[in-house]
């Protein structure tokens, strides 16, 4: 088999001031399991600064996107969400789940997925309703709101901002990184700091 068909692409969205500590338990797991490629992306040609004051480039550019190489997009939160100055990414949201491909979105990133209205009939969560009300105008899904640190349905995840560990955990079931006891496993670990056998 064709080894760029043996490892699909996680793209993941970066921006000046996006949230480093979302992706941080995601990441290293994604890698360490050798089945996808994580792929970077930027609106901006030039490095961006996290909110924890990294200095990151980007592997590419909003425009060299591909969703047929895609596994899964993943949009970490930030202030500039809320700002609303990351709307050049929404056509590429759009694009991955015309192409059923899944998405995930963290804390602020949830108000882009809302507003453009990717969480009709979805069951989702993110800081809390009345957040998502507040930041998306266009948010019309109250009745599909769940109060849960993170919600995956239909191949799109939500999380609070408080919950990367929970999405993360979203993240490996939707992408078969572990079986379901192993990630069980997995999560008491990084979460309550219990290893069962």
């Amino acid at each position: 088999m064709n080894q760029s068909k043996e490892k699909r692409k996680v793209y993941v969205f970066l921006f000046d001031g996006y949230a480093d500590w979302e992706l941080g338990i995601v990441l290293p797991e994604l890698k360490k399991s050798g089945r996808y490629e994580i792929q970077t992306f930027s609106l901006y040609d030039r490095p961006v600064n996290s909110m924890g004051g990294l200095l990151v480039q980007p592997s590419i550019r909003l425009n060299e996107v591909a969703t047929d190489e895609a596994a899964m997009l993943i949009l970490p939160g930030g202030n500039a969400w809320e700002e609303k100055k990351l709307t050049g990414i929404a056509p590429t949201i759009l694009s991955f789940r015309m192409n059923h491909i899944p998405i995930a979105a963290i804390c602020a990133a949830t108000t882009m997925v809302a507003e453009i209205g990717l969480l009709n009939e979805v069951h989702h969560c993110s800081n809390e309703k009345e957040y998502l009300k507040t930041i998306a105008p266009n948010y019309h899904s109250e009745e599909f709101y769940v109060n849960s640190p993170a919600v995956r349905d239909s191949s799109i995840i939500t999380a609070s901002g408080i919950a990367p560990i929970e999405f993360a955990r979203e993240i490996f079931a939707e992408l078969a990184i572990y079986d379901d006891k192993l990630l069980e496993k997995w999560f008491m670990l990084f979460k309550h700091g219990v290893w069962t056998n």
